[in-house]
């Protein structure tokens, strides 16, 4: 056969190959269409509602026959930590808080102790037969679970989720099943707020013999380009029959749109009561990346069937990105560079306590990223399912922390009494259930540990480090390393050892280490996951100068309760040495170092952020009035008593101080229209400072480069005290139990402008197709209560929080003050 003719029989060869290969796959992806229009039944629901509740020690509690008389039936999630306490002296008992707290100012004066929780629940004639599973997303802490009386198990940890079979001893269908759960938090167990009880969610499953086994989906993108993406999917299978059985594993990928992007089909058997496990890879066209501009989310699809029976699917959410770290490069996601604007954030959701609603967590994601932070670092913690799935779809940047102590406690009854026994457990079911998330790039094993550079420690690190890797190898892992403060005799070089078992070192204030570091190891990867307010500026110039250094996480994003003060600014007499201390006592309950407060609004050194980070060009702050003979001293995790106001009544001459943030070389101050003064900035600095006395009026910063305005900055004096502005992220809600609406009390005069000096009580009364959820306000002192119907104004502004019932209807909202009326807001439940 001539040379030409081999080629053209060749190429014909090719072409039909390719002919069939497109055949086959079009036929895979009609299967899979087919499969995905096949709805079946609702494999895993919401088991929130309808819960007996009794905080209380009881005996025979997990009895299926016991009467819940005098139980209290709610809907979770739920905290009872945040809940009012008996009231026997303003003194020693307010509101959620009570000065016999065992946890004190660690955690912000709540309290712990026993809560029990009954469920009762009949499956339909059609789920007999089934495999049932219960899921927990969190319970803190220390839980046993029964059903039927037989008991399923104890968890000590709060906060990773588990799960336990329930068929064998399940009743009939028709038949009633008693779930119950007890939750014990009691002892010196954490160093900051974190609620009690079921303050997750819980699921039920309900599965065929043969089905995907949980947390059995993992999705990884090994190779990530514009043109292509490679996406390998992992199905793990579980079969409870003794007979073995062909099926077929049918996977499909779905674009945000809902149109296939891919899929794949495998036939195989799985043998009686066993396991099984497949890969199959596919590939995505021009793939939209996912990153915090653009989150982009597709969808993974796996489908049994046998026969002409579908048995089980499970759909996974999933992005396509990849990430590289290296000392040279530094953090680069989808091939570009990006710098870490983090926040270290711990998971309660302030007035709502530590209660998990989805729409709390999509919340706090949402005022993360519109102040700027494109990472958060999930202190010291596994966050909420809830809250890694708005990171997913709003895009931020999610380090996970598993431990905040390992063996040696830090409290006396904390985890370090569990970690031997269950840190592998809990490692694992940390990894397995959030290794599709697309936010998540970095898992941590721990944070300070007192043994970290021990021998013991070196040990423990290496397992840890080793387990990560192998239940994913496709992230890096970290600890968050600090100065030996608990070890006199160590030098910050000690931990060499462990930073050489991590694929990146985590720095807690340790910023002026990054340079020496990089000298001595130049191959180390470096993160700042913990750093102070008022060292912004200089932690950022490391980021930006060295690629070594990925980023920067503030203590904190957002304030919490617990850890009490340790931000505060506190005024002494001039003659005294400078106050050191940083937890304060009672009524302080709240850290106060956050960028944001407990309710969300933007505090001081959030504006500063926003010129550090680039995100402004100029923002301006002005300090309160320091009385004569007064001087503030300002903790490590503090900022000064600084406001975004021009307002301060009876201060009328008194000198103020204002500081004008900008990176532009000019900046410029008027009062009134006349100039206060002018101010050139060096390159080692970004900020300057005027004093000037307080009069009414405009007050105006300018910035300058090149002689041209590159910005300014405007705070006007308020008038008198009007009404109540009412505000609300959302109008409309879901008939579910589970949606919030949070409403922002604001005293304004009457051009619509806050009165940030006024504090005063409002009154709520809420009517309707819902329930008052919370109150709050972001004073650090307030012990009032969370859950009635009056909160203060702080600064002149408040919050309630409004949690949707589970029928649809109207909802009214009344809120009413001394001197200001009443204002009502209206909003729709569907």
């Amino acid at each position: 056969m001539a040379l030409k003719q081999i080629y053209l029989f060749q190429g014909h060869f090719y072409v039909t190959l390719i002919a069939m290969k497109i055949k086959l796959l079009a036929l895979i992806i009609l299967t899979a269409s087919q499969a995905l229009a096949q709805s079946g039944p609702t494999r895993t629901r919401l088991f929130d509602a309808d819960w007996y509740f009794l905080k209380d020690s009881t005996a025979n509690g997990q009895q299926p026959g016991f009467k819940e008389s005098g139980w209290r039936k709610l809907h979770l999630p739920h905290d009872w930590s945040i809940e009012d306490l008996p009231h026997q002296s303003p003194d020693q008992v307010m509101g959620p808080f009570s000065r016999a707290s065992v946890g004190n100012t660690s955690t912000g004066y709540t309290v712990g102790g026993t809560g029990w929780y009954r469920k009762a629940f009949v499956l339909k004639a059609a789920e007999a037969g089934k495999v049932a599973r219960i899921q927990f997303d969190g319970v803190y802490m220390e839980s046993d679970v029964w059903l039927n009386g037989h008991h399923l198990g104890y968890r000590p940890t709060g906060y990773t989720s588990f799960s336990y079979e329930l068929t064998p001893w399940l009743l009939p269908a028709g038949q009633t099943n008693t779930l119950v759960v007890r939750v014990k938090n009691s002892g010196q167990n954490s160093r900051w707020y974190t609620g009690s009880g079921i303050y997750r969610h819980v699921w039920l499953t309900l599965t065929e013999a043969v089905h995907i086994a949980p947390m059995g989906v993992t999705v990884t993108t090994p190779k990530v380009s514009a043109r292509l993406a490679q996406i390998v999917v992992r199905t793990a299978i579980d079969n409870t029959k003794k007979t073995t059985l062909p099926i077929r594993l049918i996977t499909t990928l779905i674009k945000p749109n809902g149109q296939p992007a891919g899929a794949d089909q495998q036939v195989f058997t799985v043998s009686g009561n066993g396991k099984v496990e497949r890969s199959q890879t596919l590939t995505v066209a021009s793939p939209g990346l996912w990153s915090p501009e653009t989150p982009t989310l597709y969808r993974a699809k796996a489908v049994l069937v046998a026969g002409a029976k579908r048995l089980d699917s499970v759909t996974t959410s999933f992005g396509i990105r990849s990430i590289e770290l290296d000392a040279s490069r530094g953090f680069v996601l989808n091939g570009k560079r990006l710098l870490l604007k983090g926040g270290s954030v711990h998971h309660d959701n302030g007035p709502l306590g530590a209660r998990a609603f989805d729409r709390a967590e999509e919340r706090k994601v949402e005022l993360l990223k519109a102040n700027g932070f494109n990472a958060v670092r999930t202190s010291h913690n596994p966050p909420s399912p809830a809250f890694l799935d708005a990171c997913d779809r709003l895009g931020l940047l999610v380090v996970e922390e598993a431990f905040d102590m390992w063996q040696r406690p830090k409290k006396p009854q904390d985890y370090h009494l569990f970690f031997d026994q269950w840190w592998r457990t809990d490692l694992q079911a940390m990894i397995e259930r959030d290794r599709n998330h697309p936010s998540v790039f970095l898992w941590s094993i721990g944070n300070e540990i007192n043994e970290r550079a021990d021998s013991s420690g070196l040990v423990l690190t290496k397992q840890l480090a080793d387990e990560a890797h192998r239940l994913d190898p496709s992230r890096p892992i970290m600890e968050a390393m600090c100065v030996f403060w608990e070890h006199p005799g160590k030098v910050w070089e000690d931990g060499d050892k462990a930073f050489a078992l991590l694929d990146v070192g985590g720095y807690n204030y340790e910023w002026k280490h990054y340079e020496s570091d990089h000298q001595r190891h130049p191959t180390r990867i470096m993160v700042g996951t913990e750093s102070f307010a008022r060292e912004a500026f200089e932690n950022w110039q490391q980021v930006e100068k060295h690629p070594y250094v990925l980023g920067d996480f503030v203590w904190t994003a957002m304030d919490y309760m617990g850890e009490t003060a340790i931000g505060h600014a506190l005024l002494q007499p001039k003659a005294d040495k400078d106050s050191v201390k940083a937890v304060l006592p009672w009524p302080w309950f709240n850290a106060w170092c956050g960028d944001l407060d407990l309710i969300g609004t933007k505090k001081p050194q959030s504006y500063y952020r926003d010129v550090v980070w680039r995100n402004s060009p100029i923002e301006m702050a002005v300090h309160s009035p320091i009385p004569n003979g007064m001087k503030e001293t300002v903790t490590n995790w503090g900022w000064p008593d600084e406001r975004q106001s021009w307002s301060w009544p009876g201060q009328e001459g008194v000198p103020l101080q204002v500081r004008v943030f900008s990176r532009s070389p000019l900046v410029r101050l008027e009062l009134n229209g006349k100039l206060v003064g002018e101010q050139q900035l060096a390159d080692t600095t970004i900020t300057a400072s005027f004093t000037l006395p307080y009069q009414p009026g405009v007050l105006k910063a300018t910035s300058f480069a090149n002689g041209k305005p590159t910005g300014s900055v405007t705070f006007r004096t308020a008038g008198k005290p009007h009404h109540l502005q009412l505000t609300t992220d959302r109008l409309t809600l879901h008939a579910d139990h589970n949606d919030l609406a949070y409403v922002t009390v604001d005293v304004v005069d009457e051009q619509g402008q806050i009165i940030p000096w006024l504090d005063t009580p409002v009154t709520f009364a809420l009517t309707g197709a819902g329930e008052l959820a919370g109150v709050g306000n972001g004073n650090p002192t307030d012990l009032s209560s969370f859950q009635r119907t009056q909160k203060s104004t702080f600064r002149g502004r408040c919050l309630a929080v409004i949690r949707s019932g589970g029928k649809a209807g109207q909802i009214s909202l009344k809120a009413t003050a001394p001197s200001l009326g009443t204002h009502e807001i209206r909003m729709v439940v569907k």
